[in-house]
């Protein structure tokens, strides 16, 4: 059985440690069921990104989005950063590695990010991130603030990192207009707070 853990760091985030069965063939491992997740809506589409090392992904957001990673290919550094107005954990950033770890193992771990957490990624080798998403893709709900924002203080793995062209001209988040702010609710589903802006 997969263990669960909320990240204290910010509210209604979850980090997923799967148990990983092993043998002479190889490896297997459930990567996602929805039962792990509190609260959890279903997962509707699948997405992979595949990006070169020294890459730069982020930080975006969606109001009315969950998202679940996990890394089956290479290295990524994980930067979640709580957007969301009146959140218990407001402007709290947490950073975390997926993927291929230093001493040569692999970090099966998943991570789900609720609506109005802003998220991003450093590739810190070539990479392949595999995401689930509880909402089709919707243009007017991807949003973001600009990977180096002054609240977001952490170490990216990467001094001068390959950015989109979208991701470079994102706004800060004392940028951001008023109605495109994510906003914390006292409304629960399973034994978490969502947003419901």
């Amino acid at each position: 059985m997969a263990e669960v853990h909320a990240v204290t760091e910010i509210a209604g985030v979850y980090r997923v440690e799967p148990v990983v069965h092993t043998d002479n063939r190889g490896l297997f491992v459930e990567t996602y069921r929805r039962s792990w997740i509190p609260g959890g809506r279903e997962m509707v589409q699948a997405n992979r990104g595949d990006r070169q090392a020294g890459t730069v992904v982020g930080l975006h957001y969606h109001r009315f989005q969950s998202d679940y990673w996990y890394v089956p290919f290479g290295t990524i550094r994980v930067v979640l950063f709580d957007l969301r107005t009146a959140s218990p954990t407001e402007g709290a950033v947490w950073t975390t590695d997926l993927g291929r770890q230093t001493d040569g193992s692999h970090c099966h771990d998943g991570v789900f990010i609720p609506p109005g957490v802003g998220h991003g990624f450093a590739a810190l080798s070539d990479c392949t991130l595999s995401y689930l998403v509880d909402g089709y893709y919707d243009p007017a709900d991807e949003l973001g603030v600009v990977w180096n924002d002054p609240a977001v203080t952490v170490d990216w793995g990467i001094a001068d990192p390959t950015l989109s062209d979208r991701d470079a001209a994102l706004p800060g988040r004392d940028e951001l207009v008023a109605e495109l702010r994510p906003r914390w609710s006292a409304a629960t589903v399973g034994s978490e707070a969502k947003d419901v802006s």
